[in-house]
């Protein structure tokens, strides 16, 4: 006897409808066929020891399953109970009418639960989309796939369920979520905010027009300065995801296994902060299944290094291409994964070796040598994709017993909310382009191009402070920004001014030591 049921194969964000084929003849033979890797092909072990343990005794038969279409590779043991249930079908104990209104998917123990699997929400859009009447997960997958409406998802706990709902024997009740309802009730709930910082205004300044125009920026600055405290807080002053965003965010995360059981829709923007230790593949992704990496779980948040400096030069090299292409792509043999990453790159970082470089209440005991083989682990080119670089100093005992509690989070948003809705309008019916950051040069000259005022200043800067040829377009750009947090139509002298006092690291003294 035929049994068909039907199942995905994720690569990238995008599902492939899977059909299995199970065929049983008389005979004791085994084989399964379909560019299936090693957890697949375990599935035959998995399930036929779970039946039994369930009331399923099936009869020696004779088994071919076949995964369709061949050519396409299924990884993952989410393939169990897809093949459990065409088993059944073809011994006869579950009917053949109903298999083809569900895609099924769930890894099935030895006692006949159904264990989370991966991939559930581009599983779903995907079940949609072929126009099936619902879609079974395992019970923790449920309120990840039932973010995708018109599509009845059932969250089942065991394959004794499955069994029912399919013979008609049980109701169970699809899992429904309120999905606008749940998104927006997150949005705003922080756990830090900006209240929490003492001091340091200047440098939550930065923070502020790098989330208003979306900037790459730096901190540099000694042991205990903040610079981790502050950068931690900035996914409570960016703006809000949108829901397409929110979407497309929770399927990064789905893919790599990332949600929680209660976890519908990711309603606040990532925030990744990886150990220095991490590797290439960590970083930007890859394996043998080409899982995404952080740069790609960051999309649409925030992006850490914290201690720049410790992670090796090759692993802080691929960064640059994700950086300027805000996606990424994991090329193996047979097939190529592309991975969206559009993400605020944040670093930190200490001015020598021991910190303290250049610090008033601490001696530097760092030779030059080892000062310029620091700073120079950085490239040019690296550091010319970080618009803001910001130079942070330690508070004294005074100032942080005498400083009064900083202005709160909901204060510097609204105005960062504000300012990214003048880009939005600006770049309105501009493919890929929706804050400053992401500006070519040529809207560079359309759209912060200064008065004769303002480029005089800026010449004088660049002349004074020996800045390099390349800050001139991100000094445009951050002007740009700070003029849209003044709503300013033009680009002024003030704003080049607080734009040139975030290139500290092009200055000439910085560019001793190895930049």
């Amino acid at each position: 006897m035929l049994a068909k049921t039907y199942c995905a194969a994720v690569v990238g964000l995008e599902a492939t409808t899977i059909t299995i084929e199970v065929n049983m003849t008389r005979g004791v033979m085994f084989s399964l066929s379909g560019m299936a890797d090693t957890a697949v092909r375990e599935s035959y072990s998995r399930i036929s020891a779970a039946l039994p343990n369930v009331g399923f005794r099936l009869p020696l038969s004779s088994l071919t399953i076949n995964l369709s279409p061949a050519d396409i590779r299924k990884e993952g043991s989410s393939y169990d109970l897809p093949i459990a249930v065409g088993m059944l079908a073809a011994h006869g104990k579950i009917p053949t009418d109903n298999l083809d209104k569900y895609m099924m998917v769930g890894e099935l123990g030895l006692d006949g639960k159904l264990k989370p699997v991966r991939a559930a929400l581009p599983i779903a859009i995907r079940a949609r989309k072929e126009h099936f009447k619902g879609l079974i997960v395992p019970a923790d997958n449920a309120r990840e796939a039932a973010v995708v409406n018109n599509l009845e998802v059932y969250g089942l706990e065991d394959i004794m369920q499955v069994v029912g709902l399919l013979n008609g024997t049980q109701q169970p009740q699809p899992m429904v979520v309120d999905t606008r309802k749940e998104f927006y009730a997150q949005q705003y709930n922080f756990e830090l905010d900006y209240a929490d910082v003492k001091g340091q205004e200047n440098v939550k300044r930065a923070l502020e027009v790098a989330a208003a125009g979306g900037h790459n920026l730096i901190m540099i600055g000694p042991p205990g300065s903040g610079k981790s405290m502050m950068a931690k807080r900035l996914p409570s002053i960016l703006p809000p995801l949108s829901l397409a965003e929110s979407l497309e965010t929770t399927q990064v995360h789905s893919v790599a296994g990332k949600l929680s059981r209660d976890t519908s829709l990711i309603s606040q923007r990532p925030f990744r902060s990886p150990h220095h230790t991490i590797s290439q593949v960590g970083l930007c992704g890859g394996t043998s299944s080409a899982q995404p990496g952080e740069v790609s779980l960051a999309h649409n948040g925030v992006l850490f290094l914290d201690e720049l400096t410790e992670f090796s030069k090759q692993t802080l090299e691929v960064l640059r291409q994700p950086l300027e292409d805000r996606k990424i792509t994991i090329a193996r043999a047979k097939y190529t994964v592309e991975y969206p990453c559009s993400f605020m790159f944040v670093a930190s970082m200490n001015p020598c070796p021991c910190g303290y470089y250049g610090d008033p209440t601490h001696t530097c005991v760092c030779t030059p040598g080892q000062i310029q083989r620091y700073m120079g682990k950085i490239s040019g080119p690296l550091l010319d994709r970080i618009d803001i670089q910001c130079e942070i100093s330690a508070l004294s005992f005074d100032d942080i017993s005498k400083a009064s509690p900083g202005e709160p989070s909901a204060a510097i948003r609204e105005r960062v909310i504000k300012a990214r809705a003048i880009q939005e309008e600006r770049f309105r019916g501009i493919r890929d382009i929706h804050c400053n950051a992401q500006m070519t040069e040529r809207m560079i000259h359309q759209y912060a191009e200064p008065d004769a005022q303002s480029l005089q200043l800026l010449r004088m800067g660049m002349e004074r402070l020996k800045l390099s040829a390349r800050a001139y377009n991100r000094i445009l750009k951050v002007a740009r920004t700070i003029a849209d947090l003044d709503g300013s139509e033009r680009v002024q002298s003030s704003h080049i001014a607080e734009a040139i006092g975030y290139r500290n690291l092009d200055r000439g003294d910085w560019a001793e030591r190895g930049f």
